[in-house]
């Protein structure tokens, strides 16, 4: 009898890679062997295939007195999870003649994915978004479970059959039942609320305008002030400013969170930049990504597009901290584990915030530090010179005083000031529509004069900060991209002084650190 194949997929990073399930049955002694590298759970697809089949009314492989080899190929690469007991199943069944696919789809691609029950029951897998990404680029037919539909149908021009039970999925095969065409349409779900707005912060005018600028070019910020004063506050704030992913990003962001097994049932696409606050106590590969043997994704590619909050930053470790500096500078971070490397991105705004010293009161005027000079410098060398070059703004987040704590005068709301995020933001995608970013953050060294040009009393100013602050060309380069951003901000085609004196305030306070 003739070798049966159905597609199917393998993770590989947060991207599918197509698999070939081939089942073979030949004389000999009854047996069932799945071959091509599989991993434990893929190993223990036989249990579940065979009890599902059974329980499904048709004859399990042991029935056969044959002998039954499943084959994922490429067979030199491992195979993880439960994605593949359907495609093993419906391999089988076709091989053994117990099912036979309708005239109308005869020919056509299949890709499958999906774990199976005991009883039958066709079971949600995570990562199925990308799963479906490889389907559409194969122009396959998309077979998933019937609770990852949602999920799938965010993939635009997806010919898709899901089905909540084996018996279900074999009579729509069988009959040729419709196949559903995804448009690819986010889904219009209602604004969440916010227990959070800049509208509700008394004071601290100056912290407010360094996250705008932050958020509108996706700058790196360190906010420095006593506790209490306010930071955790603003940070938790800080996302109700940021503009809605376009919907590549929504895309991108989604597979990611599919990849993890973090999205919501009901609302699956993930419109809002993410927002992850790892506690001080995270390990390396929590934050950078890791585990053990294979490599899976951590804090900074959870953050994507959104934003890492780092509270008390000079209390995580050095090494960890430390690993940050590569996804920080290139957008992605590479974790190597003994199943092979595995790249993810990590495009995030770090949101970090610190004490001024381990009392907290060093620049309070109202309370006394009680910190040794010594005591002070150990403390803020926690976080290494290079790291904190990586940072673009540096702002005081001072103690609020209590007539401003207690005034009626309302603050400017978040969305006023998403608004002119949103439109800094646009004059970025316009600038740089031809490229393979969208911030001015992200913006390479070797285009810098074209879109960073300055005038000779700004190239003066430049200078004199550059002497006086001993700037690294590393930093040098990110005062000129912050200089752009609040240029953006002021709807001007040009960076002018007043522009690069205010991102010099901004960077002298980091400077001063280092």
């Amino acid at each position: 009898m003739a070798a049966q194949q159905l597609l199917s997929a393998n993770l590989d990073g947060f991207r599918a890679r197509k698999v070939t399930v081939e089942v073979d049955l030949s004389p000999g002694l009854s047996a069932f062997k799945i071959v091509g590298l599989p991993d434990q759970a893929v190993e223990e697809a036989r249990e579940r295939v065979s009890s599902a089949l059974r329980n499904s009314n048709a004859k399990p492989p042991e029935h056969h007195n044959r002998r039954v080899t499943i084959n994922l190929a490429p067979a030199d690469v491992r195979k993880h999870g439960t994605w593949f007991d359907l495609p093993i199943a419906l391999a089988f069944l076709l091989a053994s003649r117990q099912i036979a696919l309708h005239e109308t789809l005869i020919g056509r691609t299949l890709l499958v994915v999906g774990e199976l029950g005991l009883d039958g029951t066709v079971r949600p897998v995570h990562g199925v978004l990308a799963a479906a990404t490889l389907a559409r680029e194969l122009q396959a037919i998309f077979i998933a479970p019937e609770e990852n539909r949602a999920e799938a149908m965010l993939i635009p021009d997806l010919t898709l059959l899901s089905a909540s039970t084996l018996p279900q999925l074999i009579a729509a095969l069988e009959k040729g039942e419709e196949t559903v065409k995804s448009s690819g349409s986010p889904p219009a779900y209602p604004d969440d609320a916010s227990d959070f707005d800049f509208g509700f912060i008394r004071g601290q005018q100056q912290a407010k305008r360094a996250l705008e600028i932050a958020a509108a070019g996706n700058h790196h910020i360190l906010m420095v002030g006593p506790p209490g004063a306010g930071k955790t506050l603003l940070a938790r704030a800080f996302p109700t400013i940021l503009p809605p992913l376009v919907a590549e990003e929504m895309i991108e962001v989604t597979t990611i969170w599919s990849v993890a097994g973090l999205l919501h049932a009901e609302r699956p696409l993930i419109t809002t930049p993410p927002f992850r606050s790892p506690h001080h106590s995270a390990s390396r590969a929590a934050l950078i990504g890791g585990g053990s043997g294979r490599a899976s994704p951590g804090e900074v590619t959870l953050a994507h597009r959104g934003m890492l909050f780092l509270d008390e930053l000079p209390e995580f470790p050095r090494h960890v901290l430390e690993a940050l500096r590569q996804p920080i500078e290139d957008g992605f971070v590479t974790v190597s584990r003994s199943e092979g490397a595995m790249t993810y991105p990590a495009r995030f705004l770090l949101l970090a915030a610190q004490n001024p010293c381990p009392c907290g009161n060093a620049t309070d005027p109202e309370r006394e530090c009680t910190c040794g000079a010594g005591e002070i410098l150990r403390y803020r060398r926690r976080v290494s010179g290079p790291m904190l070059d990586r940072i673009d703004l540096t702002v005081e987040v001072p103690r609020v005083p209590f007539a401003e704590l207690r005034s009626d005068q309302a603050a400017e709301s978040s969305a006023a000031i998403r608004n002119r995020i949103i439109h800094a933001r646009e004059r970025q995608r316009k600038r740089f529509s031809a490229l393979a970013f969208s911030t001015n953050a992200a913006m390479p060294p070797q285009i810098l004069k074209e879109h960073c040009r300055l005038d000779e009393r700004g190239e003066a100013m430049l200078k004199a900060a550059h002497e006086r602050f001993r700037l690294s060309p590393r930093a040098l380069t990110r005062l000129l991209k912050v200089s752009r951003t609040i240029a953006d901000l002021a709807d001007s085609d040009t960076i002018t002084p007043d522009h690069i004196a205010e991102a010099i305030q901004y960077r002298g306070a980091i400077q001063e650190e280092l």
